[in-house]
């Protein structure tokens, strides 16, 4: 089965609204962006879009910048304005996959009541066991001048702090570290899984094994996201 290809009915239909769960390292990232291939529609990441929203000086964009400009966190009404201005564009009109939003349980009810009778379609979770994101995470190099990245075990150039692409430093990044790494992921513990089981409860939740080939992982995610959507 060839999940790259483009599925016409659903994207010729009507939109495909796609939210995407995980823990940092669990591949959501890699798969987000296949799908968003098979579906035709835009790969919404979070940090992205705050930071487009910025640059582009919109409403929320303006308000979100004075927040952090003052080293304060921006707030869920601000975020929330912010994806309503970004799923408000041209290119969102066929759907879209977010990816990094919601990240709370309050965050997800108020995305639902901003789509009102258009909907989500599903929630994918991406479940990788803590242990295996951290090996992943902690073994991740990274070129401090192209920004390629290797893995330790894997890529010579993670051994010998050389790049193979540009000659420059391999290095670890600072939140690469493993007290780094269990910081992050005891705040999606207690901030982002009570999300995921939120929309479990609404009957919009599908878990994913994320461990194993990446290609084989895509279509079991496609299969899910085909059998809701038909």
């Amino acid at each position: 089965k060839d999940v790259m290809q483009a599925n016409t009915r659903a994207t010729q239909d009507r939109p495909v609204r796609l939210l995407v769960f995980g823990r940092q390292g669990a591949g959501k990232g890699t798969q987000a962006v296949r799908l968003a291939e098979r579906y035709g529609v835009p790969h919404i990441s979070t940090g992205d879009m705050l930071r487009a929203a910025v640059k582009e000086g919109t409403e929320f964009g303006l308000q979100a910048k004075a927040i952090m400009d003052a080293g304060q966190l921006v707030s869920d009404e601000v975020m929330l304005g912010i994806i309503s201005e970004r799923l408000a564009e041209p290119d969102a009109a066929t759907g879209w996959l977010l990816d990094g939003f919601p990240r709370t349980e309050q965050q997800a009810k108020d995305l639902v009541e901003l789509m009102g009778s258009d909907g989500i379609d599903l929630a994918l979770d991406l479940v990788v066991p803590e242990e295996v994101v951290i090996d992943r995470i902690t073994g991740r190099r990274v070129c401090s001048s192209c920004q390629t990245t290797y893995s330790t075990g894997r890529d010579e150039s993670a051994t010998t702090g050389v790049c193979a692409k540009c000659g420059g430093e391999v290095v670890q990044r600072d939140d690469d570290t493993e007290e780094a790494v269990r910081k992050r992921l005891a705040i999606y513990a207690t901030q982002t899984l009570p999300a995921v089981r939120w929309f479990g409860e609404q009957g919009l939740l599908v878990t994913i094994d994320g461990v194993g080939d990446p290609d084989e992982i895509a279509v079991l995610l496609a299969e899910a996201i085909d059998a809701r959507i038909s």
